[in-house]
């Protein structure tokens, strides 16, 4: 009975296990599910294995374009280092060539520079001039005395002449303008060699300046090379002059100073006045569109003034007025019935501040200023400065002391070697400076009379150096030597000192030129001269010997 209950249990417990809804056949579906899992990853790997293709391919160009790079940039270092160093050659070849042909025009014809003499001997004639015959003592005073000293007389009756014409003349052309809306002009003032008693060749000319000044309320606000601001080497020396209103700031209108607020307008500078302004400006003979004066405008002005002064006193006079120059203002030539002529320059000037010093707007025709480097850049003159400065020194030498005369004889024996071989680039005017520099250097006792042959073998002396070197100094700008007496402005003193032999740093043809001509005079001093002393018994020469101590 129990062996049987038991065997019925163990069937029914069979029965239940075996039952297909108890336990599922899940056997059946792992197949299938295998299979889908087994195509997705195939899938997968497809899909990775197309991206690793992607990846190693973009991998592959990055590098090949990081090559092409390197050797892009390889390649680029190689042509700058070839480059550099083709640009040092060059730069190196051309400082070559320059200094060989440098050293080839300087001494193409001989070195005329005596390179062995020692340091007191700098300034002695070149060794290819040692056996120049040069007139002594004797000759030289009495070619001064018969062919220059009776010439001071003249000049003395032809200054006061024209100042007095000139003055007459002026006194009409105020009275022909508009005090209120022409340049006001001052009296003219005589400079130059005419009135420092040193002109020897005819036809005499007296330079004469005439300060001029805007009618109010303006006033002229000028700016120097030297001021502080920046200006290119080929103006040095040169200034502009800006014309303002006498209530204008330096850097503009009061307008630009003052918050005027936002329902106030500068009648100055509105928009409206613009056009007026402009108009205003070229009135006042300023450069177009500018506030800066126009030394062109100004030329035409003063001639045309000068011209209505004339009309209204030439009955007065028996002679004919004239412009001699066409590119100067004020070269007015006087023509009498006889035949004969006066000529004298009358240039406007514009004081600089409250000094000596004037801003010229032109120079006469063969004289110191080359062009300008536009017509709003007007050159500064010292004459005045000049002039007082020899008359202050000329009272601290002995009495008929040689100074002038040295000055009138190389004058001379330079214009009459410049009429037989045409003109060169040295002026009288850098003979002056070189008389200058030596009364400034030399002892006064060296300035007696009888010293006049080895004063003037010093100007020349100095001159050749100065030539050699070509240096020659302003005299006044950057010479801090400037005796306190003249008043000389502090800002001119302590400039750079200008360099009047630039030009011959420039143009080499010029500078040639003026070393020819420079040779040449001295060779001919002693015919030169003894051109004019024909009649003097024994006129002998000789060799020109530095001066013993």
């Amino acid at each position: 009975m129990p062996m049987g209950i038991f065997r019925v249990c163990l069937v029914v417990i069979t029965a239940i296990v075996n039952h297909p809804l108890l336990f599922p056949k899940e056997n059946g579906t792992v197949l299938e599910n295998t299979e889908e899992i087994i195509q997705k990853m195939k899938e997968r790997e497809e899909i990775l294995r197309l991206e690793k293709l992607r990846l190693e391919q973009e991998i592959e160009g990055q590098e090949a374009a990081q090559k092409v790079l390197e050797k892009a940039a390889k390649v680029v270092e190689d042509v700058k280092e070839e480059k550099v160093q083709w640009d040092m050659w060059t730069a190196l070849s051309m400082v070559i060539f320059l200094l060989i042909e440098l050293w080839r025009q300087d001494f193409q014809e001989g070195n005329w520079q005596d390179t062995g003499a020692d340091e007191d001997d700098m300034a002695v004639l070149g060794k290819a001039f040692k056996g120049v015959a040069f007139p002594d003592k004797a000759i030289l005073a009495s070619f001064y005395e018969k062919r220059i000293l009776g010439t001071t007389g003249d000049m003395a009756r032809m200054r006061e002449m024209v100042e007095g014409f000139a003055d007459d003349l002026l006194e009409a052309l105020r009275s022909v303008c508009n005090r209120d809306a022409d340049m006001e002009v001052e009296d003219c003032m005589g400079v130059g060699s005419m009135y420092e008693n040193w002109r020897v060749r005819k036809p005499f000319v007296c330079d004469l300046i005439v300060p001029f000044a805007p009618p109010e309320p303006y006033c002229f606000r000028s700016q120097i090379w030297c001021s502080g601001d920046s200006f290119p080497p080929d103006e040095q020396g040169y200034g502009t002059i800006k014309v303002c209103r006498g209530d204008e700031d330096e850097t503009g209108c009061i307008c630009d100073k003052t918050k005027l607020g936002e329902d106030m307008l500068c009648l100055l500078h509105s928009q409206g006045n613009t056009t007026r302004l402009s108009s205003e400006m070229e009135d006042l003979l300023c450069f177009k569109n500018t506030q800066y004066l126009d030394a062109d405008q100004v030329m035409k002005w003063f001639q045309i003034a000068v011209t209505k002064a004339w009309n209204k006193i030439s009955h007065k006079y028996e002679f004919d007025l004239s412009f001699s120059l066409l590119d100067s203002p004020g070269a007015l030539k006087i023509k009498f019935r006889s035949g004969k002529s006066i000529a004298f320059n009358l240039t406007p000037v514009v004081q600089y501040e409250n000094s000596d010093v004037y801003f010229i707007s032109h120079f006469p025709r063969n004289c110191l200023a080359a062009d300008l480097p536009s017509s709003t850049h007007w050159f500064l003159t010292f004459a005045v400065y000049e002039r007082r400065f020899i008359q202050m020194i000329s009272k601290m030498l002995p009495a008929n002391a040689c100074h002038v005369s040295c000055l009138q004889i190389l004058s001379f024996l330079h214009g009459k070697q410049c009429s037989l071989t045409g003109p060169s680039g040295l002026t009288n005017y850098h003979l002056k400076t070189v008389l200058l520099h030596l009364l400034q250097t030399r002892p006064s006792q060296d300035w007696a009379p009888e010293k006049l042959e080895a004063r003037l073998q010093d100007m020349l002396k100095f001159l050749e150096k100065c030539l050699h070197e070509k240096k020659l100094y302003h005299f006044f700008i950057g010479n801090g030597k400037v005796p306190a007496e003249l008043g000389f402005p502090i800002i001119f003193q302590r400039a750079e000192p200008l360099n009047l032999f630039r030009l011959f740093v420039l143009h080499r043809d010029v500078y040639r030129k003026t070393i020819d001509t420079f040779h040449e005079m001295l060779r001919n001093t002693s015919a030169l001269i003894n051109e004019y002393m024909v009649h003097i018994p024994h006129v002998h020469t000789n060799g020109i010997q530095k001066e013993s101590v």
